[in-house]
C-alpha cells in the first residue's frame, strides 16, 4: 500500500473555469450534479489525479456518462463532499490525498463517498427508469418556450456587419461538445478541399486551435474560452440577450477588458443556434455542425430544460444543415486520392511497357532512345 502524497487542490463552482487553472496531478474540487461529458474529458485531458465532487455526480435525473469516462481513465471521483468542506477548502494549498479524503497540514479532513463501478452501475439504472419523467418534462418545456422563442422562425435577424465572406461557401460550426475531436480529425479532407469558413462557437475556437486550425469567426458569450483564442485573430461576435433584456450582453466586457473589440449579436436560444442562424442568414450554401447538441442527455448535460430555440433554428435553416460524420464520410468515399491516381496510372501502364520490350518494333525504339541519350549525356 502506498503512503498519501502531497497534491495542489484547486476548487471552482463552475467546472469549466476551473479546467483552465488545473495542471497535471492536481486534484480538482468541483460543485457539479451530474457531471457531463464535456467537463469529464476535459478533466480527464488536464490528468487530474483525483475529482472531489461536493454534490451528487449522479443524481438520478438521467443517466449522464461523465463520472463513468472519468472511472474507465482511472481517476477517483469521490462525492457528497458537502458545501462546508468545499468552503472551508483554501485554493492552490496543498493537502494529502489518500483513496478517499484530503489531509491538510493543521488537521482538517474532506471525505467523502469513492464512486466504484458497482455504485455507479446502480445510480445509472435508476437514473435510466427516470428517463421517461424527463422526456415527458423536456417536451412540455419545449412546447413552452416555442412561444417564447418563436421570433427564431418569423423575425427578420439584425446581423452585425462582418469582413469574412459566408456567401455560397460551406461553413463549418464548432462546438466543443460530444466527439468534437474524432468529427475534426475525420474532417481532414474535407477540411483541406472545400477550405469552408471556420465559425467556432465559444470553446470551440481552443477546440479549432489545438487542430492547427484558426477560426475564421468566434460567436458566444466567451465564457469558456481561453484568453489565447480570443486573441487569435479572428471576428469577435458576442451573443447577447434579446434585444429589451436588461441582461445585454455579459461576454462583452470580459473581450473588452482584453483590448479586444467585438460586434453583438442579440438573439434568444443557445449560441450554437445563433451560430446557424447566422451563417444561414450570410448566404452559406452548406452548414456542417461539429459537436453540437441533438440527443436528449447531450440537452439535460448543458442544463437546458426544452430545445426550443433548437427545434426553431433547425425547421428555419433546413437541409443545408449536415452532421460532420456524414460530410465525412461521404468525401472520403468520393474523394480520388493522388495515391490512388498514380496506382491506376501505373496498373494501366503496366501491359504497354511489357509489349515495348517484347515486340520487335518496341525494343527499335528502346534501342534508338538509348543511343540518343547517350549521345547528349
Amino acid at each position: 500500500m502506498t503512503a498519501p502524497t502531497r497534491h495542489r487542490i484547486l476548487k471552482d463552482r463552475r467546472t469549466k473555469n476551473l479546467i483552465r487553472r488545473l495542471h497535471s496531478g492536481d486534484i480538482a474540487v468541483i460543485h457539479h450534479a451530474d457531471l457531463d461529458t464535456t467537463a469529464a474529458r476535459a478533466l480527464i485531458e488536464v490528468r487530474v489525479k483525483a475529482v472531489f465532487n461536493t454534490v451528487a455526480s449522479v443524481s438520478g435525473r438521467y443517466p449522464n456518462r461523465g463520472p463513468s469516462l472519468l472511472l474507465e481513465a482511472g481517476i477517483p471521483l469521490i462525492d457528497a463532499c458537502g458545501e462546508e468542506a468545499f468552503e472551508r477548502i483554501t485554493e492552490g494549498s496543498f493537502a494529502l490525498f489518500d483513496e478517499t479524503f484530503l489531509k491538510w497540514e493543521d488537521g482538517f479532513c474532506v471525505t467523502g463517498k469513492l464512486v466504484t463501478e458497482e455504485s455507479l452501475a446502480v445510480q445509472l439504472s435508476t437514473a435510466q427508469n427516470n428517463l421517461n419523467y424527463e422526456l415527458d418534462l423536456f417536451a412540455r418545456n419545449t412546447l413552452e418556450y416555442l412561444n417564447q422563442e418563436q421570433s427564431l422562425l418569423f423575425d427578420p435577424l439584425e446581423i452585425p456587419p462582418l469582413k469574412t465572406s459566408f456567401a455560397n461557401r460551406h461553413v463549418l460550426i464548432v462546438v466543443r461538445g460530444e466527439s468534437y475531436k474524432e468529427d475534426l480529425a475525420m474532417l481532414r479532407d474535407y477540411l483541406g478541399d472545400v477550405r469552408p469558413v471556420l465559425l467556432a462557437v465559444d470553446g470551440g475556437a481552443d477546440a479549432l486551435l489545438e487542430a492547427k486550425l484558426r477560426p475564421d469567426v468566434i460567436l458566444g458569450d466567451m465564457d469558456s474560452i481561453t484568453d489565447a483564442a480570443l486573441r487569435c485573430g479572428a471576428e469577435l461576435i458576442v451573443h447577447g440577450y434579446s434585444k429589451g433584456d436588461v441582461r445585454g450582453a455579459p461576454g462583452l466586457s470580459r473581450v473588452e477588458a482584453l483590448g479586444l473589440k467585438a460586434q453583438v449579436f442579440h438573439s434568444p436560444g443557445t449560441s450554437e443556434d445563433v451560430a446557424m442562424l447566422l451563417a444561414d442568414e450570410l448566404g452559406a450554401q452548406l452548414i456542417v455542425a461539429v459537436g453540437t447538441h441533438f440527443s436528449l442527455v447531450d440537452f439535460l448535460d448543458k442544463g437546458r430544460k426544452g430545445m426550443a430555440s433548437t427545434f426553431l433554428t433547425r425547421l428555419r435553416i433546413g437541409s443545408k444543415l449536415v452532421d460532420a460524420k456524414g460530410i465525412a464520410r461521404l468525401w472520403s468515399r468520393s474523394r480520388i486520392r493522388f495515391r490512388e491516381i498514380a496506382l491506376l496510372i501505373g496498373a494501366a501502364a503496366t501491359p504497354i511497357i511489357a509489349v515495348m520490350f517484347l515486340s520487335p518494333m518496341g525494343r527499335n525504339l528502346l534501342q534508338t532512345l538509348r543511343v540518343w541519350f547517350r549521345l547528349h549525356f
